[in-house]
């Protein structure tokens, strides 16, 4: 397993928990993952993540599935059968 050359902020990939890696140790794969930085390993390289069933969960905060892509609207309406707003009148003050 790898081994950490540099201490490391790391967020607990299931519980979100921020937790601080000391040099010298070597972290979970789920936690391996999640440090990115080649220069925090010893060996400068990023160790190969573990082939391990994950539950997928929400997708992460900004990111669309496929499956949410809205529609295109359908070329063969015609825009000018769509009725057009009013103007709204002012009510006069007196």
């Amino acid at each position: 397993m790898a081994r950490l050359s540099a201490a490391v902020h790391v967020q607990h990939p299931t519980t979100r928990e921020w937790m601080v890696l000391e040099p010298g140790e070597e972290p979970a794969p789920e936690l391996a993952a999640e440090i990115t930085n080649p220069g925090a390993w010893e060996s400068g390289v990023l160790p190969e993540p573990e082939d391990q069933a994950e539950d997928e969960g929400p997708p992460p905060f900004g990111f669309a599935s496929e499956e949410s892509v809205e529609p295109e609207p359908d070329p063969d309406a015609d825009p000018e059968s769509s009725p057009t707003p009013q103007r709204r009148r002012k009510t006069a003050t007196t």
